[in-house]
């Protein structure tokens, strides 16, 4: 009989064995921190206009060139359990503002920076993580009164471009004023006059060749595809959506016919063709010019549709046609019916057009009740366009975060040193250990100037003591660092038209603090042992975003 090695006392009697446990200062919470600091360096370099571009080749081998943080984090996997909960606290801001997303992971990493040092110097975690949520608190108050700029009106496509012109800067830097135009007007184009923006309502269609010049927007949908039959164009057309084959209906429940002579034979063929012909005739005649499939368009049915002179489009995927039949306010048909006058849809023009040499089918709607926009984006690679595509992401999420609240802070660094100056003197004013933590949450706001220096290639040291320098007078608040000036100078933001989202600013910070504070509080990890065997697979993803 084997004999049984006792365990040794303490947790690892409890578990099986292979699973780990780290407990305690050194072995949990510098173990997170320094995780997490890594993580946050990474993409610091990645920050701002002239941020770094990463190579990201993921675990289906799919390369990606990009300073997106959102996309990075999402094709990187990350496997630590802090660094995870960043990479969550960045997606949550992704999901409230849609922007933002390198504010959360640089500054969580700060603050954990700094929280280190004090750590070292005694000051538990419980302190520090009470001072941060305290200069939380006092920034969440400040911030309001740090707002430079105001959006009344977001149907003037000159002043929505003002506002939207940093969010795209950051991402596409040199390219911003052609794709500003661009969002600014796919966006105000399909605003309703009721009830909220929905950002799903501008789409965005990437074909290969020529230059980003040639981007454009068009009221309506665009759809790399050909059309089925003859007819390749219509106009003030009646368009019916069909989510089924339009084909020769196959019967539910299997049936034997005997045939006898070679004319029951003929008849028989006869009278599904006449059917069929019947079908098309009666929606034909109620004015309609296209029919829309979500299957397969078969030959006796596109034989009929090109002798009634109906344009025939298939499209495969079901969210698409949701989105046509939205655009065109038509409704999807499961079978195939004569419609009625309310169940079709109208558009103005439906044509075949070729880009490059890529055909699309265009469903243009000129008129004022345009519900959705595509933005038709051109380039020279996929991964250049794949880019734009981002960039042109972030600027329709802020002008969704826009039409909710239309305050702006000022941009450049200049909101952040404006904050640390103001939180440096209240940590002066608080009797406990949080002072300290306070203070140090200021310091951790520099890091955004200083990254915007050193991504530029200015000595960052300088430029933030130039910053402190015009923000202890009362006017300097919205001085900012400038980044296109030969040497290392500040400039009045407001001046330059350079601003940043209130929300995006709120919600970053929020999200930041909250992240250091619940890293901060672990002071064990345990990790059960790996079950053995393959990953689960992961639920497949709609075709959505594809």
């Amino acid at each position: 009989m084997a004999l049984s090695v006792p365990k040794a006392p303490g947790m690892a009697q409890m578990l099986k064995d292979g699973a780990r446990m780290y407990s305690g200062l050194e072995e949990a919470v510098y173990r997170n921190i320094s995780a997490c600091k890594e993580f946050a360096q990474t993409m610091r370099s990645a920050y701002g206009p002239n941020g770094m571009n990463k190579m990201i080749i993921n675990h289906i081998e799919k390369q990606f060139v990009t300073s997106d943080a959102g996309t990075i984090m999402r094709e990187l996997d990350v496997e630590h359990p802090a660094a995870k909960l960043i990479v969550m606290a960045s997606q949550m801001q992704d999901a409230e503002v849609g922007d933002g997303t390198n504010f959360v992971v640089v500054f969580a990493g700060a603050l954990l920076e700094s929280a280190e040092e004090l750590l070292r110097l005694g000051i538990t975690t419980s302190e520090i993580a009470d001072g941060y949520e305290k200069a939380l608190n006092k920034s969440l108050e400040i911030l309001p009164k740090l707002v430079c700029h105001k959006v009344e009106d977001y149907r003037d496509v000159n002043k929505v471009k003002e506002v939207l012109r940093t969010a795209i800067m950051s991402k596409q830097y040199g390219q911003e004023d052609f794709l500003n135009d661009l969002v600014s007007k796919a966006c105000v184009s399909i605003l309703p006059d009721e009830g909220t923006f929905n950002v799903d309502n501008i789409r965005i269609c990437k074909i290969l060749g020529s230059g980003l010049a040639k981007s454009e927007v068009v009221r309506g949908m665009v759809f790399k595809r050909f059309v089925e039959g003859d007819v390749t164009h219509a106009e003030k057309a009646k368009v019916v959506i069909f989510s089924c084959p339009v084909d020769i209906i196959q019967t539910e429940t299997k049936g034997t016919v005997l045939i006898k002579s070679a004319d029951e034979l003929m008849n028989f063929s006869s009278g599904e063709e006449s059917l069929l012909e019947a079908q098309i005739k009666a929606i034909a005649d109620t004015g309609v010019k296209v029919v829309v499939s979500g299957g397969k368009v078969g030959d006796m049915a596109l034989h009929y549709l090109n002798k009634y002179g109906l344009m025939a489009v298939r499209l495969n995927s079901k969210f698409d046609l949701r989105r046509l039949s939205r655009s065109v306010n038509a409704t999807v048909l499961p079978r195939i019916t004569t419609p009625s006058q309310e169940e079709l849809g109208y558009c103005d023009k439906v044509c075949i057009e070729e880009l490059g040499d890529t055909a699309i089918v265009a469903f243009r709607n000129e008129g004022k009740d345009s519900r959705i926009a595509t933005i038709v984006i051109r380039g020279a690679t996929d991964n250049f366009m794949d880019d734009i595509e981002r960039a042109v992401d972030d600027g329709v999420n802020n002008f969704k975060c826009l039409t909710r609240d239309g305050r702006y802070l000022p941009g450049a660094g200049a909101v952040e040193i404006e904050l640390a100056t103001q939180l440096a003197a209240y940590a002066d004013t608080l009797p406990g250990l949080e002072q300290y933590a306070v203070r140090k949450f200021a310091n951790a706001l520099e890091v955004f100037p200083k990254a915007l220096a050193e991504n530029t290639g200015a000595n960052a040291t300088d430029i933030v003591n130039q910053l402190y320098l015009a923000h202890n007078s009362e006017k300097g608040k919205n001085i900012g660092y400038d980044i296109e000036a030969e040497t290392a100078t500040t400039i009045d933001v407001t001046e330059a038209k350079i601003y940043d989202l209130y929300q995006a600013k709120f919600w970053g910070l929020k999200y930041a603090v909250g992240v250091a504070a619940t890293i901060l509080k672990v002071d064990q990890i345990i990790m059960a042992k790996r079950a053995g065997g393959p990953k689960p697979r992961q639920a497949a993803g709609s075709d959505d975003e594809s």
